[in-house]
């Protein structure tokens, strides 16, 4: 879509048509049919709107802010593998995305067709990986890994699975929620191989789940594909007890066990989504008292500079001066606990 099509679409107004291309100038737009179909007002406030429909507020930089937040280029092996931690890589083969979130951690990257790997640097990838026997998951990521047509990711699929020591392959994906029309018969045939293949869906909000997305999810817990979820806390969007009460539920009720809800990375331009921990720790804690431990994801922020995920959860446990615990339960009273 371009910024003519959110006009025709009713998305925005004409005399914000410069400002709008200012930001997709510097950050990918691309709202598939399924998507538009959920906004159901141009008021960005509503959470599905909010999370695709660019704003002007992207094109301010807040202290902080990074292009690489997470630290990806630190940890690049070769090109599209990032080798963070011993046991696992990511590997990005393409940085193509059938939608692009205003939020995304790597939003100065994806939508560059110059990023995916061609077949030489997929080769050199996959050679990486086959050299260093101590990596046990791979996880595919980009991008979204989904955006490959069945025959070109069941070929990737194919060649991580005779690399002996790759026991987990891992794909993160939003295709299941913006076209869900994607998941099919031959795809799932692509992923039985030898190694357990995971998916990880990204959703942030409950109305996502539509009946076309739950009919997808359906189709790949049938198949044995374990499913699991990522969330990110965002103002205005989700950043309440009972709107993650019910996307939670809602997941677990769909197959899907909640994953990590995520502290917002210091991406440029995101500073409007952005939740403090101390409230993401409430929200936690509210989760907490109110959902089955099924449905408990786990908080996490990701260090700038390359550094890893941390879980920044809130904490029941501290030492008593007589020794021991003070232990805080769901409803904040303190009990003691001897060790």
């Amino acid at each position: 879509m371009t910024v003519e099509g959110l006009v025709d679409a009713g998305l925005i107004e004409r005399s914000e048509a410069p400002v709008m291309a200012a930001v997709t100038n510097n950050f990918s737009l691309r709202i598939p049919p399924h998507v538009l179909e959920q906004i159901q007002t141009r008021d960005p406030s509503d959470p599905i709107f909010a999370q695709y429909v660019p704003s002007a507020d992207e094109l301010r930089e807040a202290p902080g802010e990074l292009a690489d937040p997470i630290g990806d280029d630190v940890h690049e092996a070769v090109k599209g593998v990032t080798h963070r931690y011993p046991d696992r890589v990511l590997l990005k083969p393409t940085h193509t995305c059938q939608v692009y979130c205003r939020f995304c951690f790597r939003r100065e990257k994806v939508g560059r067709a110059d990023a995916a790997l061609d077949q030489a640097e997929l080769d050199t990838a996959l050679d990486y990986i086959r050299r260093h026997s101590e990596i046990w998951e791979v996880i595919l990521s980009g991008g979204d890994p989904l955006i490959l047509s069945d025959r070109r990711l069941g070929l990737l699929l194919r060649q991580l699975e005779q690399i002996e020591h790759v026991k987990v392959i891992r794909i993160h994906t939003r295709v299941p929620l913006v076209d869900p029309g994607r998941i099919g018969k031959r795809l799932v045939q692509a992923m039985k191989i030898r190694p357990a293949v995971y998916i990880v869906i990204h959703v942030n909000h409950p109305r996502e789940l539509t009946a076309e997305v739950k009919h997808a999810l359906a189709l790949l817990a049938d198949s044995g594909i374990p499913l699991l979820s990522q969330t990110v806390l965002l103002k205005g969007i989700n950043n309440t007890v009972e709107t993650l009460s019910d996307l939670m539920r809602s997941l677990v009720a769909a197959r899907v066990k909640p994953y990590y809800l995520h502290h917002l990375d210091r991406a440029r331009g995101t500073g409007h989504f952005r939740c403090s921990i101390k409230e993401g720790r409430r929200l936690m804690r509210g989760l907490r008292g109110a959902l089955s431990g099924l449905c408990q994801p786990t908080y996490v922020l990701d260090i700038p500079g390359g550094y890893g995920k941390v879980p920044i959860g809130p904490e029941y446990l501290s030492p008593a001066e007589q020794g021991g615990y003070e232990v805080r339960d769901y409803r904040n009273n303190v009990h003691d606990y001897p060790d």
